[in-house]
């Protein structure tokens, strides 16, 4: 029999992959990478969000405050920048060339056309979304740029279609906390790294208890990054109970300049920001 807690999960995952796929075929972002609700009335005619709320043209601005440099930026196919990060996951990773790399929410393929240069023609780099739309959009970018060591995959998270142990690296920007079964999108990640594998990640994690209306808000809140994030104590013990040592989760205070807008008259930056996430699969751990 179905619970609650399944169908909410099963609404959760239907509202974010029609969110996201709006994006992929529309190629505007979404109300924030991040929000998707309605502001406060007053709100709507004071400054327009500097995050995810913006026009394509303000892609590139939205990244290089998220701390891509121009280089980065212009060596990537036009369309594969959707605005849809919190970070720069690309900057802790410290990928090396021939190693193999897993986007968990790989969206237009931005972070995976990245990790391509840094890990050359010897590595790989995956890149898994649940959303279709998104996988195409993906796909067609790799073929445009010529990125023959970039693939997309349809899949969830929660459920990755790649085998046991097999990469080196796993990197994501502002995907989990989307995820209604955080422990269990940790497990596959602890189950797809090789022993010694790491996982470098952007997300978005709260500072203080959400009020409750944003909390139960599963809908455009819950698909604008906000009402489904955890707490720095949950990820640091959900990614504990998945085997994984040397974890580090470091929030970055400089990130609720945008992310104040993100809900415009909200003031959702007193409960959220976005933090670094990393972690190590022990050498020689099992799965």
């Amino acid at each position: 029999m179905m619970t609650k807690a399944n169908r909410d999960h099963d609404l959760i995952r239907h509202n974010v992959r029609s969110k996201y796929k709006e994006v992929a075929v529309k190629s505007i972002p979404l109300s924030s990478c991040c929000s998707t609700g309605t502001p406060p009335a007053e709100s709507q005619a004071e400054n327009q969000t500097e995050s995810c709320c913006a026009t394509p043209a303000d892609f590139d601005a939205i990244s290089a405050k998220l701390g891509y440099s121009g280089e980065e930026l212009s060596a990537v196919p036009e369309g594969a920048n959707l605005g849809l990060g919190c970070g720069n996951p690309q900057a802790i990773a410290a990928l090396k060339p021939g190693e193999t790399v897993l986007d968990l929410g790989s969206g237009g393929g931005f972070d995976c056309f990245l990790a391509s240069r840094q890990v050359g023609a010897a590595g790989r780099v995956i890149g898994v979304d649940m959303t279709p739309e998104m996988v195409t959009r993906a796909r067609r970018n790799a073929e445009k740029g010529n990125f023959s060591n970039t693939s997309f995959r349809l899949g969830e998270i929660e459920h990755l279609p790649v085998g046991d142990s097999a990469v080196d690296v796993i990197i994501s920007n502002c995907v989990i906390n989307l995820s209604p079964d955080k422990q269990q999108v940790f497990r596959e990640a602890f189950r797809v790294l090789k022993p010694g594998g790491r996982l470098a990640v952007s997300d978005i994690v709260t500072t203080a208890e959400l009020p409750e209306e944003i909390r139960n808000d599963i809908n455009d809140l819950h698909s604008g990054c906000i009402s489904g994030a955890s707490s720095i104590e949950d990820v640091e013990r959900l990614l504990q109970n998945s085997g994984f040592t040397g974890i580090s989760i470091e929030p970055k205070d400089q990130s609720k300049a945008f992310i104040k807008d993100w809900v415009p008259g909200a003031a959702i930056d007193r409960y959220i920001v976005s933090a670094v996430i990393q972690a190590v699969k022990p050498s020689g751990a099992d799965n």
